[in-house]
């Protein structure tokens, strides 16, 4: 290797350091100031003092409780703790996904959704919240429900895409919107069906995605699913790059572009369906934030992953702080903020990529 090449490979990673630095501070104002903020304001100081407290008594520690009441232990360990760390985990899990299949399909518009996974989901769900599918379950019944129909989805569209022992990613587009519109099909036939306005508002409030009623039981797997799909993403990043330059510079550069597809397809598929099926579908997130990351770090995936991940957690934590606190008491769901946010953010880009190329020519 080159000096120059030594010195640019330095500088790079000197950036991307500060970036994940700055990102990482950024991150954790954020989760303070999303617990404080709401209908009942609560200093940065004493939610942190019930946090480390909780942390302290789950740790074995005798501590005798602080100078706060009941309601505020309430809202900070009970309320807003649990649903923020979701937000960071879902925003965070749903940009992964977002650059992985923008890698995959060779497509930037391309976002953690394009394969049926919520449309699926939504089908799951709404079945168990019209028809009372898996009452066994409880509580667990409309994740469990929304799982499946995700997962359906997701192999209905792997075996439209396989064709000539080749999973291709054209085909993959297609068999994605293709299973997308029948779903969606089929999850309005149900609801129009349903005689209940109540059981049309409560479909209404779940496709929309919402963070609300988040326990802490639901947050190990996502955080488990986050953690395993960054590490492989991670080791991966060299195919990732293969990928977005060509099915043939990929295979001149050693790729299995048929093998690699197939495990990210899992991946996505898997990753995407758990976070589909705690929050319902929260648009644009995939879409958005992987845009912006490669307008800060560049388009290598070593760099664009942890701090598209970073970005995303960011970012969903205060669309979640807005969708609290814009119409008090009153919540708007995630998903429509996101929507409101992700339309005039692509008009934007599209209105500063034809002023560049106007400039070139």
């Amino acid at each position: 290797m080159s000096t120059s090449s030594t010195l640019a490979f330095a500088l790079q990673r000197r950036r991307l350091s500060l970036w994940l630095a700055a990102l990482l501070a950024l991150l954790l104002v954020s989760l303070t100031l999303a617990i404080t903020l709401g209908p009942v304001r609560i200093s940065s100081q004493q939610a942190w003092l019930i946090t480390a407290h909780e942390i302290g008594v789950r740790l074995g520690l005798d501590l005798q409780p602080g100078d706060w009441t009941s309601a505020q232990f309430q809202i900070v360990w009970r309320v807003r703790m649990p649903r923020v760390l979701l937000a960071a985990l879902v925003g965070a899990g749903l940009a992964l996904v977002g650059v992985a299949m923008q890698a995959m399909v060779r497509n930037p518009l391309a976002d953690p959704y394009l394969l049926g996974v919520s449309s699926g989901a939504s089908v799951g769900a709404v079945s168990v919240i019209a028809f009372g599918s898996l009452a066994f379950a409880g509580e667990l019944a409309l994740p469990l429900g929304a799982f499946g129909g995700a997962l359906a989805a997701c192999m209905a569209v792997y075996f439209l895409a396989y064709a000539n022992g080749r999973l291709q990613a054209s085909r993959l587009i297609l068999g994605g919107v293709a299973i997308a519109y029948c779903l969606g099909g089929i999850t309005s036939l149900i609801v129009l069906t349903a005689d209940q306005r109540e059981l049309a508002n409560s479909v209404l409030t779940w496709t929309l995605g919402s963070l609300a009623g988040t326990r802490w039981d639901e947050l190990g797997l996502p955080a488990a699913l986050l953690v395993i799909g960054a590490a492989l993403l991670l080791t991966q990043a060299r195919s990732l790059n293969a990928l977005l330059s060509g099915e043939e510079s990929a295979a001149t550069l050693g790729v299995d572009t048929t093998r690699t597809r197939r495990w990210l397809f899992v991946l996505v598929s898997l990753v995407t369906g758990v976070l589909v099926a705690l929050t319902g579908p929260i648009g644009f997130v995939g879409l958005i934030v992987p845009h912006v990351t490669r307008m800060l770090v560049g388009a290598e995936h070593r760099s664009v992953l942890p701090v598209a991940a970073l970005t995303g957690a960011i970012f969903l934590v205060w669309v979640d702080v807005f969708s609290r606190i814009t119409f008090a008491p009153a919540e708007v769901p995630v998903g429509v903020i996101t929507s409101l946010l992700g339309g005039p953010f692509f008009v934007w880009m599209l209105c500063r990529k034809n002023a560049r190329e106007r400039l070139v020519a």
